[in-house]
């Protein structure tokens, strides 16, 4: 057996192991009292969650999130019925993901369903709540994710984890009207670019990928340009999503001769096909964008995935 086979059967044997001490918190055995006895009056069974325990990176090996039972603290009752969270269970993410929480309601005490979430990770990284709208609640760390990061994240009883994978980091310099993709701090691609136009610059700042498509549908009077006014209505290839307000990168092979030298989109980052298929197939949601040097204004932290952005 070579090393790096040796290596992966000790991890994946260390996986199954502590995978094994994590039962479902419903099935934690009171200590010193056998699953199925009845617990003597007056004992309060501590309540139990699951924290994340870090897993080296193996080339070529797709590591599950080790979890191992813990104390969780007090609880209140949630206001709430259901929660949604994103990311989804066990999907691998940017290190600019933030956690997104959506309630079935309303929530009229935030600090209250605050303290029904727990998130917890490996190695330890500290963070903040924000609230994007009375029925969603965010949390992300102070600065990017580190590569390889495990987390757990309880609400109202429910369990998700993830992880990120390397530091795929994208930054538009408008000096050089170019998009320099760096992963865990090495240059992987150079890609020429054209941003928007003085009409429509794009804004300044930090944004994330979303949502992607190989087919979209963009059409300018969705936000109140009409096609004879100088608008839009085409399907792009390649189509990741920047911000909410419809900002993409994206294929773009009417530009092409534009791309490096001047901008001449109304806001999106054009590329050509070429550059636009590797950026969809070699970045994953919560990726950084970052746009600098451009004419346009400061993007907004509420935009909805303008989280990095206050």
């Amino acid at each position: 057996m070579s090393r790096r086979s040796r290596l992966i059967a000790t991890l994946l044997a260390a996986v199954g192991l502590v995978a094994g001490l994590a039962p479902a918190a419903s099935a934690q055995p009171f200590p010193g009292i056998p699953v199925g006895s009845e617990i003597p009056a007056g004992i309060e069974i501590p309540a139990i969650e699951t924290a994340p325990v870090w897993t080296p990176v193996i080339p070529g090996v797709r590591t599950p999130v080790v979890t191992v039972p813990t104390p969780a603290p007090p609880r209140p009752a949630p206001e709430y019925s259901w929660a949604s969270i994103f990311p989804t269970h066990n999907e691998i993410v940017g290190v600019a993901q933030p956690v997104m929480i959506t309630f079935d309601k309303p929530i009229r005490d935030r600090a209250r369903a605050e303290a029904t979430i727990g998130v917890r990770t490996a190695p330890e990284v500290s963070g903040k709540f924000y609230w994007i709208s009375d029925t969603e609640v965010r949390w992300r760390p102070h600065h990017f994710w580190p590569s390889n990061t495990s987390v757990t994240v309880w609400v109202g009883g429910r369990e998700r984890v993830f992880k990120t994978g390397d530091a795929v980091v994208s930054t538009y310099d408008n000096a050089t009207k170019t998009v320099t993709v760096t992963r865990n701090g090495h240059v992987v691609r150079t890609m020429p670019a054209s941003a928007g136009r003085d009409a429509y610059p794009t804004y300044n700042g930090i944004y994330y990928n979303g949502w992607r498509a190989r087919k979209v549908h963009m059409d300018s009077s969705t936000w109140g340009l009409a096609q004879d006014a100088g608008g839009y209505d085409v399907v792009v290839d390649d189509g990741v999503r920047l911000s909410y307000d419809g900002i993409f990168i994206h294929s773009a092979p009417w530009s092409i001769a534009d791309q490096g030298h001047r901008n001449v989109s109304h806001g999106c980052i054009n590329v050509s096909p070429e550059n636009a298929r590797w950026y969809y197939d070699n970045t994953r949601n919560g990726d950084p964008f970052i746009v600098k040097g451009t004419t346009g204004g400061h993007f907004g932290a509420f935009d909805g995935q303008g989280d990095w952005n206050y």
